[in-house]
């Protein structure tokens, strides 16, 4: 198990959400936080918002996981700020609310630039730090999606689902540099994460989901989520009966995980 205290924390998405908990929680703990996201004003609110050992040294850099070019020059930018990253938390990303047919090949693209291309970029350079200090953890916010495809999220699920073999790839090569990798794959959360997903053309979804409203509220996720961070955890699942027996339906019974999948309506 370890300890929260004085660790540098890297938290993509803070600026809403799981993330904003996140930094609520992390820093509760006496973690030392750099939070990123595109919208300065919401991220500069939430480290007003932060209490903790180390709230009044909080660092904000803003970067866009849809512009490689440019998230390259900031993600230099925030592991300088102290020379290295203990904790990468990497949840900024964007999900999907359209069929196949009616989704642009754009969509594809962009949501694979932020929902892995960003990450696996981010864990890269971070990475050669952690491997000389003899530490790190890459804690990856995927998505029961990430083990389970439904329908009108195909990008989101490809995405979510790329993750989980290079972070698996990964955790192999380092784990005998005391490195290690946390997926995190929840349900339904109380979050806009329905509301800014992406139709078809890639116009907001602009709806919040009853499943969604009836989620887990972010501060029990975020609960979870670092306690699964302390333990050095390499999965957590967890959201409702229906989710959670739907993921190993389709582990240990496939065919019988299908069938049901055809016939739920989704939305």
């Amino acid at each position: 198990m370890i300890a929260i205290e004085d660790k540098v924390i890297w938290i993509t998405g803070a600026s809403s959400g799981i993330g904003e908990e996140m930094a609520y929680q992390f820093c509760s703990k006496g973690g030392r936080l750099v939070l990123s996201a595109r919208r300065l004003e919401e991220l500069e609110r939430v480290k007003a918002n932060c209490k903790g050992k180390h709230a009044n040294d909080i660092s904000i850099v803003t970067l866009d996981q849809a512009d490689p070019t440019l998230l390259l020059e900031k993600a230099k930018e925030a592991i300088a700020i102290h020379g290295y990253v203990d904790i990468l938390v990497n949840n900024g990303g964007i999900s999907q609310r359209s069929s196949v047919l009616d989704s642009e090949m754009e969509i594809y693209r962009r949501i694979m630039e932020v929902d892995y291309f960003a990450p696996i970029l981010l864990s890269k350079l971070v990475l050669p730090k952690m491997l000389e200090r003899k530490f790190g953890q890459h804690v990856v916010i995927t998505s029961a999606t990430g083990i389970i495809s439904t329908p009108l999220r195909s990008a989101y699920a490809s995405a979510k689902h790329a993750l989980h073999g290079f972070y698996d790839a990964l955790h192999a090569e380092v784990y005998a540099k005391n490195v290690r990798v946390t997926l995190v794959c929840p349900g339904f959360i109380q979050t806009k994460i329905s509301y800014n997903a992406l139709t078809g053309d890639g116009k907001k979804h602009g709806k919040v989901e009853e499943q969604i409203k009836n989620g887990y509220t972010p501060e029990d996720a975020v609960k979870k989520i670092i306690n699964a961070v302390e333990n050095r955890k390499e999965e957590l699942y967890f959201g409702g009966l229906k989710e959670m027996a739907a993921i190993y339906l389709k582990r240990f019974a496939p065919s019988i995980f299908a069938k049901m999948l055809r016939k739920q309506d989704f939305k």
